[in-house]
């Protein structure tokens, strides 16, 4: 079963607060607060996700102080499943699986993280405003409306807490206005002092547990020695990655290609690594969209919180660079 990249995209799918501030009235700079709210506040709390019919709640603790960022996210219902993160590695633990997948830290868009550090293009590709000033939680929330400017990519409705900018609520809606995915506190505390017990991880992993590292080797963009044939508007690459995919597997090249806020990872690797023969064409897990091509010995599996579409037409796009 080819789970590993799916697992890396699902695995990969947080200081006190300042002295209370006046909002900012335009919309980018509350984009602002909200990429930088959740990395330097502590907070626990409850949220729910929902996609289509699924739905699973998770409790999460954050803490950051002068020695970094830690965290521990628990999925409270369904499959158990435990992420604990800090600013080295995160580890993403599968009780009923025995397997514990561990990766380098990166750039997180996981809930209430799904904002970049690096949001000023954003409005290239989305026309964003502010909507109207809700309850969520219990907090005041402004609403932060970003429509796309074309088809390739998904709206999304933010919700951020009035005086520290934490994301309370995340929305991704399709080209009808329907939602797609959603993610919403519950029950949140922002501030205070976070008990190191609420950070430590619940499943110990003894004999018979299976580790998989997934951690690469970072590389320049240059090296990548694949590229995009056919600009996709808007999608630049932003990361490349060389990862391990097993004894005697040999590697796999992960590139990801952002807009900014949408993030599309397109894993390269040898066909028939795992035995089993590749099936090209489109599929979907959930919110993600997936398209698999095979292309000079090699298969191409493009993967994203984007339309179908722009998966099929990055992953069709995706070359190696002549030398």
């Amino acid at each position: 079963m080819r789970f590993w990249p799916l697992a890396v995209g699902l695995c990969t799918l947080f200081f006190q607060p300042l002295a209370s501030a006046d909002p900012p009235t335009d919309p980018i700079s509350w984009l602002g607060r909200i990429s930088s709210a959740s990395q330097r506040l502590n907070y626990v709390g409850t949220f729910s996700y929902q996609s289509g019919r699924h739905i699973e709640t998770s409790r999460i603790a954050h803490r950051a102080d002068g020695e970094g960022q830690f965290e521990r996210l628990e999925v409270l219902d369904g499959s158990p499943r435990e992420v604990i993160r800090s600013s080295s590695e995160v580890r993403c633990v599968l009780p009923d699986q025995q397997t514990v997948i561990i990766d380098q830290a990166s750039s997180r868009r996981a809930f209430p993280s799904r904002l970049p550090v690096s949001y000023a293009g954003l409005a290239e590709n989305y026309r964003i405003r502010k909507g109207e000033v809700g309850r969520v939680a219990g907090y005041d929330a402004q609403s932060i409306i970003l429509e796309p400017r074309d088809a390739l990519r998904y709206a999304h409705v933010l919700w951020a807490e009035m005086q520290t900018g934490l994301l309370l609520k995340s929305r991704m809606l399709d080209e009808r206005g329907e939602m797609i995915e959603q993610f919403t506190f519950s029950d949140l505390r922002i501030g205070g002092e976070i008990d190191k017990d609420l950070l430590k991880p619940r499943y110990r992993q003894g004999d018979g547990w299976r580790v998989v590292n997934v951690r690469g080797d970072q590389m320049s963009k240059a090296d990548a020695g694949w590229m995009l044939a056919s600009p996709v508007p808007g999608f630049e690459l932003s990361s490349v990655v060389r990862r391990p995919l097993g004894p005697e597997r040999g590697e796999a090249l992960h590139l990801v290609f952002s807009d900014g806020l949408a993030a599309v990872s397109v894993f390269i690797e040898p066909v028939g690594t795992d035995g089993e023969a590749p099936v090209a064409g489109a599929s979907s897990s959930g919110a993600i969209n997936i398209f698999k091509r095979v292309v000079g010995g090699m298969l191409v599996t493009a993967l994203g919180e984007v339309p179908a579409k722009t998966a099929q037409k990055i992953a069709e796009s995706v070359e190696a660079v002549q030398k």
